[in-house]
């Protein structure tokens, strides 16, 4: 077995090694980021406590789950956090030193912690909200009106009209070519995890995004691109997924909708919707690239209008 020196030990051991694993089995960057985020913010807890990472117990592990959810935590970049992490998150990262102890018995590395010894919290379960379809409708539509730019109005209502017609997440919207666009409006994905799919325009979403590629004189590849002034971005940057995400908030506060939209819940009311008009929810699971048809079930939430109408029409005691 191989021993941690000394020296190290109060760092992680491995860990280069660890992402570098990742990055041979074809993760994403983005995964390969988040556990290298996640695993940062494991090894911070043990250099400021002084512990050795080879001498770790579960009262240690115990320690660390309170020391994530307190909001004096460090972040990665060393700030001190001023928030609590959600449940969700804090399992994000528990699960990211879960893998990474399992990558450390592969390699037949002494631990005095097993992955099954890190045991996850439990998540809380709020009462989902899905605005409105009338209100999705709004947001889509309200750069055409709100914005005063005729390019960035054209522009960003073909985002909003795209994420909603395809269900596809916001990150793959942004690294769109417009080579990946057939003239069916059929688009080829490779989604989260190598992923691969085909997602589907609607006849007026075609009709948005076409509106907006008749504005495009460059030649770069990229679907969506920012502006400086009415001049082109010569970077060959695309837009990125930050300015979309304020948009949608700015766009909803002007609007008045006190149900919070991201670019995530597009995504989550895409595919209620299909669901609601009795869309095969197999067929939703391929559209939205889920490996798990349990994960579409988690994902789609019954509007409480739909829950609403379902009620009237078949309580047995109506009247």
């Amino acid at each position: 077995m191989k021993k941690q020196s000394q020296n190290q030990k109060n760092t992680l051991p491995l860990l280069d090694d660890f992402l570098l694993y990742l990055q041979t089995n074809n993760y994403s960057d983005e995964t390969i980021y988040n556990y290298e985020r996640d695993l940062k913010i494991f090894e911070n807890f043990i250099k400021e406590n002084n512990l050795e990472f080879q001498k770790l117990n579960r009262r240690d592990i115990e320690t660390y789950k309170a020391y994530l959810n307190s909001i004096d935590r460090e972040t990665p970049t060393g700030k001190v956090s001023k928030q609590k992490l959600k449940s969700f998150s804090l399992n994000r990262i528990l699960s990211s030193v879960r893998s990474y102890l399992h990558y450390l018995i592969e390699m037949e590395y002494t631990t005095s912690i097993l992955p099954e010894h890190i045991k996850l919290v439990r998540t809380e379960k709020k009462h989902p909200k899905i605005a409105e379809l009338k209100e999705f409708v709004k947001l889509i539509e309200s750069p055409s009106r709100l914005e005063k730019d005729s390019i960035i109005a054209k522009r960003n209502r073909a985002m909003l009209e795209v994420l909603f017609s395809t269900g596809m997440r916001i990150s793959e919207l942004m690294k769109l070519n417009k080579t990946q666009v057939d003239s069916e409006g059929r688009i080829f994905i490779i989604g989260k995890g190598k992923k691969e799919r085909f997602v589907y325009l609607t006849e007026r979403a075609l009709k948005y995004l076409r509106e907006y590629l008749e504005t495009r004189k460059d030649t770069l590849p990229g679907m969506f691109i920012p502006y400086r002034g009415r001049n082109v971005n010569e970077k060959g940057k695309n837009i990125s997924t930050n300015y979309l995400q304020e948009k949608i908030k700015q766009y909803r506060e002007l609007l008045g909708i006190n149900i919070p939209i991201s670019a995530h819940s597009l995504r989550h009311g895409f595919a209620t919707y299909l669901a609601e008009q009795g869309a095969n929810p197999a067929a939703i699971q391929i559209l939205l690239g889920h490996e798990s048809l349990a994960t579409t079930t988690r994902y789609v939430h019954a509007s409480d209008k739909y829950a609403q109408t379902t009620h009237k029409k078949f309580h047995p005691l109506q009247k």
